[in-house]
């Protein structure tokens, strides 16, 4: 049986469990622990009482963005274009005493770091340091509190609020003299076709291949050098390039006239789908440079004139053969160039062939269909429309040559065959790109350059497609007012990020914006709280979790190194 018993060493008395036990018919005692002295024993005890609870957080993307935005004053700025909230108070009250400006700000941030739906954010949200940035409730944040706040943004005060910010971006980050890329995109929705609440979703041609529902379009003029969006626009869904281009080109002047911009020193890069007469004269009109492409199908004279007299050139690391001249088109005198890309010729080529081994797979269906004794006669007329609908696509007219004999009575007999020569001399006539421009004055390889930029905003487009990151999609709205809100949020976050990623490539980042929001989102704050069982509030510590050299770096250069240690006061962020 186990006893408490004291012993004495050095004048100091220790305590120690023993037992007792016969060794050899004789009673002895057997140490099982020993104790230490009464003041250890009772420290030991008191330890006993001690719980602590350790949790951890998604920390780096939420205060990068966060920090950003206190930054550039986002917040202050959208409530000063808010509804009166007063009036608006009383109808629908504001959750949390959180003001409209932060409310999406926080939808922003959760198209950065994670898109999702309204009614899911808060999900998402639990898993970072929101809550404890801001000291707010985020379960209290639900699909209605964001529709409410929406509510708040007049149509109209979207373009002031996006000139606010960036007129604070410009005194942050100057744009840099050179080149603004403008394009378009579709992003498909499911609003339903009897929705008749919504113009702005209609059907049109989609870039994602969803022709079969209602889309929505989106403008974006982007700085080639940090990719910022200076303007955006969001419009009906069945608006062709060509009518969009018209409206933007006015806007875009505009924008960069109240953004203190020298037009002079900017030039408009577009594609060639935003080509015609009146816009380019429009765009003549406003005094705007401009590099845009040309259609090489609508120019042959021009590949004609080039063929013998190409000049070797380098440029964008490619090496080149460029023709160039001066030459009148739309009734204006512009500056050509004619070059051979290899790059697209490859993938003109790639996508001949493989276009080809479709369409005979599908013509082979069809022999074996015509060859079936049980199948359905078809006339001679109904077979040739089959055939022209297998044989129909860009390139391909005349690629395979077909022959169909026989009748409806005895059956058909369909053969085929690549026509080799036809696509040798097509591949000679492809990858050719026609650049035009008005600056006559610029060097060749200055205006490919400018050109290539268009690579820009495209990436901007596949950024903010990104299902991960920064999505537009999905997004829940059923109506013209609340679209236009959530793009308008959709674009916020992406200038934030941007900005960032500006940031991080000024510290040596080399990746790109997906691996940058990853790395951020990485970055994790562990939470440590220790209950004594003693009266009074539990101790509570903060620590970032250990980080890569690479995360380190984001978090000096984004000035993080003390933001979890304390809330973050953003002007405007409550209504008390």
């Amino acid at each position: 049986m186990a006893s408490l018993q004291a012993k004495i060493h050095n004048g100091q008395k220790y305590w120690c469990i023993v037992e007792s036990k016969r060794i050899n018919g004789k009673p002895r005692s057997q140490v099982i622990a020993y104790l230490g002295t009464a003041d250890t024993m009772l420290e030991k005890l008191q330890s006993q009482d001690v719980r602590k609870k350790v949790k951890s957080a998604s920390h780096g993307g939420v205060a990068a963005l966060l920090e950003m935005a206190k930054k550039l004053n986002v917040v202050s700025i959208i409530n000063k274009h808010t509804a009166s909230l007063k009036d608006y108070r009383a109808a629908k009250p504001i959750r949390n005493d959180i003001t409209v400006g932060l409310t999406l700000l926080l939808a922003a941030i959760g198209r950065v770091c994670e898109p999702t739906s309204k009614m899911s954010w808060h999900e998402w949200a639990k898993e970072t340091t929101c809550s404890h940035l801001l000291r707010i409730c985020v379960n209290d944040l639900d699909s209605q509190h964001f529709w409410d706040m929406m509510d708040c943004i007049p149509e109209k005060a979207i373009a002031e609020i996006e000139l606010e910010i960036l007129k604070n971006v410009i005194e942050l980050y100057p744009v840099e003299e050179g080149t603004l890329l403008y394009d378009t995109t579709n992003f498909y929705t499911f609003i339903d076709s009897s929705n008749d609440r919504c113009d702005i979703a209609q059907r049109g041609k989609n870039k994602q291949k969803r022709g079969d529902l209602r889309q929505i379009g989106l403008a974006l003029a982007v700085t080639r050098d940090n990719y910022i969006p200076l303007i955006h626009h969001t419009y009906q869904g069945n608006m062709s390039d060509c009518k969009v281009f018209t409206k933007m080109m006015s806007s875009i002047k505009e924008r960069m006239i109240k953004l203190n911009m020298d037009i002079d020193s900017h030039t408009i890069v577009f594609d060639r789908g935003c080509n015609s007469k009146d816009n380019l004269k429009r765009v003549k009109n406003l005094n705007l440079h401009y590099v845009g492409a040309l259609t090489p199908s609508h120019h042959i004279d021009l590949i004609t004139s080039a063929e013998g007299n190409y000049i070797p050139l380098q440029a964008e690391g490619m090496d080149l053969e460029v023709y160039r001249e001066k030459k009148e088109i739309w009734g204006e005198e512009r500056t050509v160039l004619v070059f051979i890309s290899q790059r697209l010729k490859d993938g003109q080529i790639r996508g001949i062939y493989q276009m080809l081994e479709k369409q005979k797979k599908r013509l082979r269906e069809l022999q074996k269909s015509l060859a079936n004794p049980r199948a359905k006669k078809r006339s001679e007329k109904e077979i040739e429309n089959a055939i022209e609908g297998i044989l129909e696509g860009q390139f391909m007219k005349g690629l395979i040559e077909t022959s169909l004999t026989g009748s409806p009575e005895k059956g058909w007999t369909l053969t085929f065959r690549s026509c080799r020569k036809k696509i040798e001399s097509l591949e000679d006539k492809l990858g050719f790109r026609i650049i035009m421009t008005d600056h006559h004055n610029w060097e060749s390889s200055k205006i490919i350059k400018a050109y290539y930029g268009q690579s820009t905003v495209e990436q901007s487009f596949k950024n903010i497609k990104n299902p991960y990151h920064l999505a537009v999609t999905p997004g829940f709205h059923w109506t013209d007012h609340k679209i236009r809100v959530h793009y308008f949020t959709c674009v916020l976050g992406y200038l934030l990020s941007t900005l960032i990623w500006y940031e991080g490539r000024k510290v040596g980042f080399e990746g790109t914006l997906d691996r940058l929001l990853d790395s951020l989102n990485g970055i994790r704050l562990s939470q440590e709280v220790e209950y004594s069982g003693k009266q009074g509030k539990p101790k509570v510590v903060y620590q970032l979790e250990e980080m890569s050299s690479e995360q380190q770096s984001f978090i000096q250069a984004l000035n993080l190194s003390k933001t979890h240690l304390k809330p973050l006061k953003i002007q405007g962020a409550y209504s008390y």
